[in-house]
């Protein structure tokens, strides 16, 4: 994918440190075709060093991810704070040990011939791999229509003694 929000020039790359700053909203999550992510306010800060041949880049993801809650299928706000660190090299990475880091860095290899580093897949990955596994609304936070029709016996059960559709079976394997 060819995001130019997202490009270093590594060319122009002056000796030193440059700061970029970028935001990833809800249209950069729809140019990957991801479904999952309804909504996204991110804020990405790339501090890049370059030192003669080094090139380090430390990637800050910030702000928020918002997703259907397991539970109620609701609109769910998840925080995502993630932090990536990066080495650039340039070839094909083949005769490269097999070891993905270096330094506690990754290896992003690059062509000889590129001239620009696009972080749009990597801001993705890092952000989708933020979200937790299970994404529910915290106690009490479900619609708690859905969670009544459900039969949901937490603490958010309305009190009203509606019986979970599935009680009768709860004794079914006992002898």
């Amino acid at each position: 994918m060819e995001n130019t929000d997202f490009l270093i020039p590594l060319n122009g790359l002056a000796s030193d440190k440059t700061v970029y700053r970028w935001t990833a909203g809800r249209e950069f999550f729809e140019e990957f075709s991801n479904s999952d992510i309804l909504d996204a306010d991110l804020k990405v800060e790339a501090e890049v060093e370059k030192s003669g041949h080094y090139i380090g880049i430390d990637c800050h993801i910030y702000g928020s991810l918002t997703v259907e809650c397991d539970r109620c299928l609701g609109d769910l706000a998840v925080p995502v704070d993630t932090l990536g660190k990066f080495s650039v090299k340039f070839g094909s990475g083949d005769g490269a040990a097999s070891a993905a880091e270096e330094d506690g860095r990754e290896i992003v290899f690059l062509p000889e011939a590129d001239t620009d580093l696009d972080l749009g897949q990597i801001i993705y990955d890092y952000a989708c791999l933020s979200l937790p596994v299970q994404r529910v609304h915290e106690e009490g936070g479900c619609d708690p229509e859905v969670i009544r029709h459900l039969g949901y016996q937490g603490s958010q059960n309305d009190g009203q003694g509606e019986e979970n559709p599935f009680s009768a079976l709860k004794d079914m394997f006992r002898s």
